[in-house]
């Protein structure tokens, strides 16, 4: 089957709009919703869930491509950026890369997209890569771009990209197309088809080396902020990274077409989720912060510890909750010391348990907060 470059039309993608349209409306609705509740946090704690959402993109977008990143190094360099106290935590080049370009996305959101703003973004994605040989630029080999799998004798071909003599002449096409798209273009489309045929389009030329994928969803990303007028801070890699595989799947299916509103559907779909996941890490760290307001000076160093290691997993929690050997291991003492410290967390209305004996369960009682508005 030719893939989509190849076919006459292209880059005219097919879509049937009414089936995008409730979910536009929702899309709409709930980005006001979010906002909402951004703007319930205060000035100081604001910037600190603006480090928290972007630190959880930049490790599940690179998670997606299979780079694991340390979280709390990509925290210390948002920080940093921010002019934000942020601790000595070794910071890799990778981890610092990823989180200048957070920050350039972040800040720099309502600007038209042209080649420099994605050379620079290559860069910073790239920094400290000695295994590509062009960065901050399209890729300039003759070899074939495919995406494959399997064994090196007998590879899957996923999908090949045009060649690279072709990327400059797609990608000017590709960046007019963005800035057309946007809300005050002359071709303006709505939210959620404008950053569903971006990214698949992005995808579809492949400009880069590597890179392609983070910076395809950084485009999505910058795409629905120029449409809601704001960044989105939506959690959408965050989202990709819990099924990947249909992520995938729908990417090779859809590369194969020009007809791409069953993509549209999932790629909406897909960010209406991510609303959802952001609303509920919104409420979390409101819960957070009124949690330590609640509870200062309250803990030793100990359960400090284990406290914020437990804030650290989320909304969803530790995986089977905090146990005893849990708070053993995180805090590095004797099984006595963290059963009196898990009692006394009890008694002060911090946790909550459940089970008895070896079936004893803690969790983090935010319900105890929420009673005290």
């Amino acid at each position: 089957m030719k893939w989509n470059w190849t076919q006459a039309g292209w880059p005219q993608f097919t879509y049937d709009a009414a089936a995008i349209e409730p979910l536009e409306r929702r899309f709409l609705l709930t980005s006001g919703e979010v906002i909402g509740a951004v703007r319930h946090v205060n000035d100081d704690d604001r910037n600190l869930l603006r480090i928290e959402l972007l630190s959880d993109e930049a490790v599940k977008t690179s998670e997606i491509e299979g780079e694991m990143l340390d979280r709390l190094s990509i925290q210390s360099s948002l920080c940093g950026q921010l002019g934000l106290d942020a601790n000595a935590r070794p910071v890799r080049p990778q981890e610092r890369g990823i989180a200048e370009m957070m920050i350039d996305i972040y800040d720099t959101w309502f600007a038209p997209l042209d080649h420099q703003t994605l050379f620079r973004w290559h860069r910073m994605l790239m920094m400290g890569n000695r295994h590509i040989g062009v960065i901050g630029g399209y890729r300039p080999h003759g070899d074939a771009m495919q995406i494959v799998s399997g064994h090196h004798d007998k590879p899957i071909i996923h999908f090949e990209a045009p060649p690279s003599r072709q990327v400059p002449g797609e990608m000017t096409s590709y960046v007019e197309w963005f800035n057309k798209s946007s809300p005050k273009g002359e071709l303006s489309l709505p939210a959620l088809i404008r950053a569903g045929i971006g990214h698949l389009y992005f995808e579809s030329i492949h400009p880069f080396e590597d890179g392609n994928g983070r910076i395809g969803r950084a485009l999505a990303e910058k795409s629905l902020a120029q449409n809601i007028g704001q960044p989105s801070l939506i959690a959408l890699a965050y989202t990709i990274e819990r099924d990947p595989k249909t992520y995938y799947d729908q990417l090779e299916r859809h590369q194969r077409t020009l007809d791409v509103t069953e993509w549209l559907v999932y790629f909406a779909e897909t960010i209406l989720e991510a609303q959802q996941t952001t609303l509920k890490r919104v409420a979390f760290y409101i819960d957070k912060a009124r949690f330590y307001d609640r509870f200062r000076g309250q803990f030793n160093e100990r359960q400090e510890k284990v406290v914020a290691c437990m804030f650290r997993e989320g909304p969803a929690g530790f995986k089977g909750d905090l146990s005893a050997e849990n708070y053993i291991s995180i805090a590095r003492t004797s099984r006595a010391t963290a059963t009196r410290d898990l009692h006394d967390l009890v008694e002060k209305g911090a946790l909550t348990r459940t089970g008895l004996r070896r079936h004893t369960r803690y969790t983090l009682n935010l319900a105890a907060v929420k009673k005290t508005e």
